[in-house]
């Protein structure tokens, strides 16, 4: 007769997870054991906290298309954990989150300390994790756990993607199942069954009579483009016809950036080339894009103009057309099959010369290529050395992680990848401290790429403890700090009224050593480049430490000006 923890663990292969991410405890401890009996069949990845656990759970889910596992005890997976669950939540990435009660053999109703029954006395898990989650159950028998974790991952898999939770009474996760059970559990395949909706092609055909009557088409391309791997068939579509492509953050990169046709990043973190060409367009296309406030200028009334410029939304999720905006035609579908649909079509390809005109005069007046002039005190460098040595450094195989504040605004302000799709971003919770896990979960996962993180001090501080993960699963994975001994963002915004935004300096290089990884320090602009090189060449998890000016800022890689 199979535990429940057993069939648990057959159920995550049977669904096709191949990874998991804990820090144990308690219940989850005693799911261990299982997991050990099928590890050649489903990776378990030991972290340093719930928090870069879920991270790495995310960022898998969001590369392979496919759930990870976040696991950990019930108080801290639905509390430190919530990070990688939200951004999961908010950037639809498949992900299976895994815990329990913490009740200890029954206790739950009576106050024992960390239970997450619900109970008085004590916290709910449930109701921690309902909120962030597409799909959340409590399972107090072990057929309720089986056919929880069948659910969780349908749900987690089918559209639009996101994190799905199973919460376990603690003792049942040691309990024997019979077999038959009662209620029955059956295989977990019938249960995957999926066949997508496919776009209406009347609608397609009113699509691609738009573009091609339009003078000055833009595509706005957002994160289902890099969830479906489609930016390299978005970018041959838009040269075909000289369409403008601009994105949201989560879409950032999704085309090469030095095409002809690329505008950039939307937003007031992003580059003014991005907002220009969108308000100068009469036709949008918003391509799997929420229209989210933060990267539209907070709904800036000259950016989109409902009523004078034709707007055009394609979601996989209906109920995400016509969200922010009011649209003239709204399509439900994949990126893939739209794109796929459009192919062969007219789309406006005798209008090309002059559209890409356009586009190539607005990317000269913005300066799209260029950066800054900069200084920086001696014995520093300045954000904008920074990307000009990541810049120098991007070849076909390189994917680089961001993380957020100042040095994230340059790099999506200033940093043009030369080929489509590599980037990777928290565009969903925009979180300090995403970057490092994210990244090494990349390498983890994407074996051949080379992978580089680019994290300030402060993001870097709060998770920089997975260089011990990335020491122990052997990963070439290179952690770039953009070391300006301070909350940089919140500094600028603060001028004159500086507080709580100034950390002692700290020499990351030494700390990486300490970690079992290797280190090296950056003080000029000219040693960015070989660093990175250098890094990237010693193996296992290297930190560059760029120690970076105080009084560098943010605010020249910001469009504040009116449109």
């Amino acid at each position: 007769m199979a535990k429940t923890n057993e069939r648990v663990v057959e159920t995550l292969i049977e669904g096709g997870i191949t990874h998991a991410f804990t820090l144990p405890g308690l219940g989850i401890t005693w799911s261990l054991p299982a997991f050990k009996a099928q590890e050649d069949k489903l990776k378990v990845v030991l972290t340093r906290s719930e928090w870069i656990a879920s991270i790495m759970a995310q960022v898998t889910g969001k590369l392979t298309g496919r759930p990870a596992v976040a696991m950990g005890q019930g108080p801290w997976m639905t509390t430190i954990g919530a990070i990688g669950i939200l951004e999961a939540h908010f950037s639809g990435s498949p992900m299976v989150v895994l815990t329990e009660t913490s009740d200890y053999d029954g206790y739950g109703q009576m106050g024992v300390y960390q239970t997450m029954t619900g109970d008085y006395g004590g916290a709910d898990a449930m109701a921690s994790l309902r909120p962030i989650t597409k799909y959340c159950t409590y399972a107090t028998a072990p057929a309720e756990a089986v056919y929880g974790v069948q659910m969780a991952i349908k749900h987690a898999s089918l559209p639009r993607m996101g994190p799905a939770a199973v919460v376990m009474k603690t003792p049942i996760i040691r309990a024997e199942m019979p077999d038959p059970s009662s209620p029955r559990v059956y295989p977990t395949r019938g249960y995957q069954s999926y066949t997508p909706a496919r776009p209406d092609g009347a609608a397609i055909a009113q699509l691609a009579e738009m573009l091609a009557s339009a003078k000055r088409p833009v595509i706005v391309a957002g994160n289902g483009v890099v969830m479906t791997h489609s930016g390299a068939a978005l970018q041959k579509l838009a040269e075909a016809a000289g369409i403008a492509v601009v994105t949201s953050y989560n879409g950032k990169g999704v085309i090469a950036e030095t095409s002809p046709v690329a505008g950039g990043m939307l937003g007031t973190w992003g580059h003014a080339c991005a907002n220009r060409t969108l308000a100068a367009a009469d036709t949008i296309v918003v391509l799997a894009a929420s229209l989210g406030p933060d990267y539209t200028r907070f709904r800036d009334p000259k950016l989109i103009r409902p009523g004078e410029q034709r707007i055009v939304q394609v979601d996989i999720d209906p109920r995400n057309a016509g969200w922010v905006y009011p649209v003239d035609l709204a399509i439900t579908g994949d990126v893939v099959d739209v794109l796929a649909m459009l192919k062969g079509r007219d789309l406006g390809a005798a209008q090309r010369t002059e559209r890409l005109a356009h586009i190539s005069a607005l990317q000269q007046q913005t300066g799209f290529h260029k950066l800054p002039v900069t200084t920086s005190a001696q014995g520093s460098v300045h954000h904008a050395d920074i990307i000009r040595g990541l810049q120098s450094f991007i070849g076909p195989d390189d994917l680089i992680a961001l993380d957020a504040g100042a040095n994230r605004i340059w790099a999506t302000f200033g940093l043009r990848n030369p080929h489509p799709q590599q980037f990777l971003v928290a565009g969903g919770t925009g979180a300090m401290g995403w970057g490092p896990p994210a990244a090494t979960a990349a390498k983890l996962v994407l074996p051949k790429k080379r992978v580089t993180c680019l994290a300030g001090d402060g993001g870097f501080m709060m998770t920089m403890q997975v260089i011990t993960t990335a020491v122990q699963q052997n990963l070439d994975v290179v952690f770039l700090v953009s070391n300006n001994a301070g909350l940089g963002m919140v500094r600028d915004n603060l001028g004159a009224s500086r507080l709580a935004v100034d950390f002692a300096d700290c020499d990351f290089a030494k700390i990486s050593e300490g970690l079992g990884g290797r280190g090296l320090t950056v003080t000029h602009a000219d040693q960015i480049p070989e660093a990175l090189a250098q890094a990237h060449k010693m193996g296992g998890p290297v930190v560059i430490d760029a120690k970076v000016d105080p009084d560098a800022s943010h605010r020249e890689a910001s469009d504040h000006a009116p449109l």
